[in-house]
Formats: C-alpha cells, structure tokens, sequence
C-alpha cells in the first residue's frame, strides 16, 4: 500500500508522485484510485487493488540512480538485426518497469540512432524510454527535467564517442587525397 506523497512509478508511464487517493464509481462499480501527478500536469488514476499487480512501485533510491547513469557510460549490448524481434525485445525490457533495463534501452536505442537511425516506430519507443527514465532520475536526484535530460544526452554522448566514434567517422576527404605524414609538410 502506497500513501500520499509517495514517489511511484508506474511502468510504461514513468514516476510521479500520489496526489490523493480517492473512491471513485466507475461503471457501477466502486473502486479506490491513487490519483498520481506526472511530469506536465498528467494525472493518472490507478486502481489500489490492482497497482502492484501491474508494476507500480516505489522509486529508486540515490545509490541506484547512480548505477542507471552508469549503464549510460556503458557500451551498447548486443540487439537483434532484426528489427521486429529487436523492437519485441526492447518493448519486454520497459515493460518489465525495472528501471535499468530502460536505461538499457535509452542507451541501446540512441546509439542505433546516432549509427543509422531508427524506424518510426523505435523512434516513438525512444523518445517514451527516455522520458520513462528521466522521470525517475528527477524525482531520485532532486532535479529539474531540464538537468536530467541534458545530463541523459550528455552521457550518451560521451559513451557513444567513446565506444563507436572510430567505427562511424568517416574517412577525412583531406587525408584520402592529401596524405599527411604529421611532420609538417608532405614531401
């Protein structure tokens, strides 16, 4: 049982905060809801009976979200090519709510962009892992969303140059043409 003021997540959706709890009729039928206040004035209702069955839970704590930022610094893990099975994979990974697991997917899914780019679809699942995730790290930091998400972007940067900027840079059309012995002139 969760209780006011409780910072939740709620899988598929991100972390926000228990608003209220209220009892509501729904189709005849009445039920106690959390109301949970999400980044830009969401709310969502969620039904107190049913929200650990569906993966709602409490936030990470400090020491955890410095473990998901580390998984950012990491290199990519191994995807499928395929990518239905790819996608399927990933779509497994968020909605298991585990939280490393998404920055799995943020990371993973940003260096295939940065590569290649990405279906419309990865696209979408992209751009909803990541707000999963930085929901979460906000409320875990005591941070703005706007800190977070450069913080997100700086770090996949940094392991993306680190891991893959040799592989996708493109040969130099100076070099090709123009060979450089480094000494300072080219005889």
């Amino acid at each position: 049982m969760f209780n006011i003021g409780d910072k939740i997540v709620y899988p598929m959706h991100g972390a926000g905060v228990i608003d209220s709890i209220e009892e509501k009729d729904i189709l005849g039928e009445k039920q106690s809801y959390y109301i949970l206040k999400m980044p830009g004035e969401v709310k969502v209702m969620i039904p107190t009976a049913k929200a650990e069955t569906v993966g709602v839970r409490n936030i990470i704590d400090k020491a955890s979200a410095d473990q998901v930022i580390k998984i950012l610094e990491k290199d990519e893990t191994k995807m499928d090519k395929n990518w239905n099975k790819r996608y399927r994979d990933n779509m497994d990974k968020m909605k298991s709510g585990d939280i490393y697991e998404v920055a799995d997917v943020v990371r993973n899914l940003s260096f295939k962009q940065k590569e290649k780019g990405l279906s419309t679809g990865e696209k979408k699942m992209l751009n909803n892992a990541k707000q999963i995730l930085v929901s979460e790290l906000v409320l875990a930091e005591h941070t703005s969303q706007e800190e977070m998400e450069q913080l997100v972007e700086n770090k996949i940067n940094t392991s993306f140059m680190m891991f893959r900027s040799e592989e996708v840079k493109p040969e130099s059309i100076v070099n090709k043409f123009i060979p450089f012995d480094g000494t300072g002139t080219n005889d």
